[in-house]
């Protein structure tokens, strides 16, 4: 039986072939990805049709299912695939354009909890993203679309307390909802809290040397370390913050007091990732120790290859350094993670952590990994010729 590494390097020498001599080996020369526009939207449609075929009943308004949304939503703007637009549209009908429903506010917490009660808890907050995209595409003219995602941002910003985001994942779900309620409202107050809370953030859960995130406050080294004995970076958890960062910056205008700030992590983040890429693209889960869970993990490599290719897209991160690590990771995706019928695998499942001997396979998918390709692909595709 062939190791993982045997079959990659299969894959990519199959693919490697094909592209030899045709058109689009030719743009691979000129850009560093072989892909054309049209190939990149055909791999959109291929993923994208396959999870919406096979996911007909729409979900609910929870992190996973809603992280997926942000990714369709990116993919509906570079194809203008009406039915991308109509399969969110009747998601969020479905979830009444709320989160969690409690309309008590002095019930509301923001603790862990899937209940209806945990309106402030950022896993119930990222589906107001796609509500204020749906809002945007539709023509700015129906108010109900956002009305929940303000009446709730606008209640916890009314409150003394930063301490929302208090795991990294939190903090994709929900900076966002922050720029783009600012770009719809224009009210500062929610640049102001997203710094606050970002900066509690920071104070529990960033490691200034390696310019990296833990999960949460439980994975600070030295109470918590890899199988080995180092700093355990959950590959997932610093796809999300990565990401995160890549979807604030484009949302806020040029002369936001923190812009500037977070640029530069998002550049710290991006050279500390790069170095830890593998050789055949993919980021192990723990990020530091490869071998306390090793073999590929596409959801965190997926959200790196948006946040590097958004990068170089936008002038932020420099073509040279960083098209040979996105070149990688794309291949990666494409030719291994993405299966023949459409599936993206080697997600890992739901959870906070690398896990060793947690089995990551072919046949391991899931909603918000869908989502991380989608955002991915979208870039690679503004990116080719």
């Amino acid at each position: 039986m062939m190791n993982f590494r045997q079959s990659f390097f299969i894959a990519i020498a199959s693919v490697s072939l094909v592209a030899v001599g045709c058109k689009s080996g030719n743009v691979k020369q000129e850009s560093g990805i072989k892909e054309s526009k049209k190939e990149v939207i055909a791999i959109i449609d291929k993923v994208n049709d396959r999870w919406q075929t096979t996911h007909q009943e729409p979900g609910n308004a929870f992190w996973h299912v809603s992280a997926y949304h942000t990714g369709n939503m990116e993919a509906y703007k570079v194809t203008q695939n009406q039915k991308y637009l109509d399969y969110s549209l009747a998601w969020a009908e479905k979830n009444q354009w709320m989160g969690a429903k409690s309309t008590d506010k002095t019930e509301w917490k923001y603790n862990y909890g899937e209940t209806d009660k945990h309106v402030l808890f950022g896993d119930w907050q990222i589906c107001f993203q796609t509500y204020i995209d749906l809002y945007n595409f539709t023509g700015k003219n129906d108010p109900k679309k956002i009305a929940r995602a303000r009446e709730v941002m606008e209640y916890e910003m009314s409150t003394p307390a930063n301490d929302y985001w208090w795991w990294v994942d939190g903090l994709y779900m929900v900076m966002p909802v922050m720029t783009k309620l600012y770009n719809v409202t224009g009210n500062e107050l929610y640049l102001e809290k997203l710094h606050s809370y970002l900066q509690y953030a920071d104070s529990i859960m960033y490691d200034s040397e390696s310019k990296l995130y833990f999960r949460d406050a439980k994975y600070v080294y030295p109470k918590h370390k890899s199988a080995n004995g180092k700093k355990d970076f959950w590959a997932r958890g610093d796809g999300w913050i990565f990401a995160g960062y890549a979807k604030i910056i484009q949302d806020l205008p040029k002369s936001a007091k923190h812009r500037d700030e977070y640029i530069s992590r998002f550049k710290d983040m991006a050279k500390a990732l790069a170095e830890t890429q593998q050789k055949e693209g993919y980021w192990t889960r723990s990020i530091l120790d490869p071998e306390h869970a090793p073999g590929p993990e596409t959801s965190g490599t997926a959200f790196f290859t948006y946040g590097f290719m958004w990068g170089i897209n936008n002038g932020y991160l420099d073509k040279k350094t960083y098209l040979p690590v996105v070149q990688k990771s794309w291949n990666y995706l494409t030719t291994f993670a993405l299966q023949p019928d459409g599936t993206l695998g080697y997600v890992q499942p739901i959870g906070e952590k690398a896990i060793p001997g947690q089995v990551v396979d072919k046949n391991s998918t899931a909603d918000f990994g869908v989502g991380a390709f989608l955002l991915a692909a979208s870039e690679v595709y503004r990116f080719v010729k």
